[in-house]
């Protein structure tokens, strides 16, 4: 479904993503990992056109996306959930929902879709009225990933999705990614929770100072601690 190849992205002089090239299938769940400051994040911006200077190839189901703007990749199918989360203060969960909708093709449905977003997000469904910015960070970054959800994407990619939770919805997210692969989503993640990470996914890649090196499946990398305390220690 997606092909990247010697993608090179630079904020300002500072060549921060160098030659990377890594594919993801579809139905899978690819996790991009690393140190901080390796290059994840901004891998994900290239990807979605949020950095201005970039070269390589970007081939999204068959489509060349490498100089197209952030709501063309959207269209094709690619959403992105970034880490800050950018819920909506002064609206409740539904209408952050909604918002989804909003970009979407399939408008019409709102109240149809919403109630199938709340099935997969029981935590959602027992809030849809509340103010959306009085619930838990966890809460919030399930639904900035329910909101992404609403425009049925083929492929999302989600940048530190743990980061800042509580521990037991660390777990209830990680299920959470599972089901999401099981009812047919492509999953690209930036994740520093190694170990849960590898364990849902099918294959992942190491960067390092803005290069990939290492890949492998989950379960060899999971296996390979040394692999990991060399390049993915925080």
């Amino acid at each position: 479904m997606l092909q990247v190849q010697a993608l090179n992205a630079w904020y300002d002089r500072s060549h921060v993503v160098q030659n990377v090239s890594f594919e993801v299938n579809r139905g899978e769940i690819v996790t991009l990992m690393g140190r901080n400051g390796a290059g994840k994040t901004t891998t994900l911006r290239a990807l979605m056109g949020l950095v201005a200077r970039r070269t390589g190839s970007v081939l999204f189901d068959g489509q060349e996306l490498l100089d197209q703007p952030a709501h063309t990749r959207f269209h094709a199918g690619l959403a992105y959930v970034p880490e800050e989360r950018r819920i909506v203060p002064g609206l409740t969960v539904r209408e952050n929902l909604q918002l989804g909708i909003t970009a979407a093709k399939n408008r019409g449905d709102a109240a149809r879709m919403i109630d199938e977003i709340a099935e997969t997000f029981p935590r959602l469904k027992e809030r849809l009225g509340q103010d959306a910015t009085s619930m838990s960070g966890g809460e919030q970054q399930m639904l900035a990933i329910a909101r992404a959800m609403m425009a049925r994407p083929k492929m999302i990619l989600l940048d530190e999705p743990s980061e800042g939770i509580m521990p037991l919805l660390v777990d209830e997210m990680f299920h959470l990614f599972a089901r999401m692969k099981q009812a047919g989503t492509t999953i690209l993640l930036v994740e520093q929770n190694v170990e849960r990470a590898l364990r849902v996914s099918d294959r992942a890649y190491i960067l390092d100072q803005g290069e990939v090196v290492h890949s492998g499946t989950g379960s060899e990398l999971l296996a390979d601690t040394a692999i990991q305390e060399r390049y993915c220690a925080v």
